[in-house]
């Protein structure tokens, strides 16, 4: 791994870049994209810098953190298609894009709110 201090999700990782986290452990952070497809839209991502998706050494408890994201979107946004991408273009940091289905109800630029709803469903 290299040094990526300009890495934009490696600042948001480290607190440098102020996001909407909805979930955060010592390896992941979840945070609402801020230009979401759909309300609640969230990118997942490794805390220490990984090219690629397929990089992380821990892709399974990745995928768990993935997994329980999901899962709250489900259950605040009242659906059960719930979507996820990995394209890794946008941003050159491993991230995994879950976002609910763009027919679901709600504003998705209001943020903190929706972050907000995220992170009690996660309780």
């Amino acid at each position: 791994m290299d040094d990526h201090t300009n890495c934009i999700f490696c600042k948001i990782a480290r607190g440098e870049i102020p996001a909407n986290k909805v979930y955060e452990d010592d390896d992941f952070v979840a945070f609402l994209d801020i230009h979401p497809q759909s309300p609640g839209q969230a990118q997942v991502i490794p805390k220490k810098h990984y090219r690629w998706v397929w990089e992380v050494p821990n892709v399974g408890e990745y995928f768990e953190v993935v997994r329980k994201v999901a899962l709250a979107q489900e259950k605040v946004f009242g659906t059960d298609w719930i979507l996820s991408r990995i394209i890794g273009e946008e941003v050159q940091h491993a991230h995994i894009w879950v976002f609910p289905n763009s027919a679901v109800k709600g504003d998705a630029n209001d943020l903190k709110g929706n972050a907000e709803k995220i992170r009690a469903a996660l309780r």
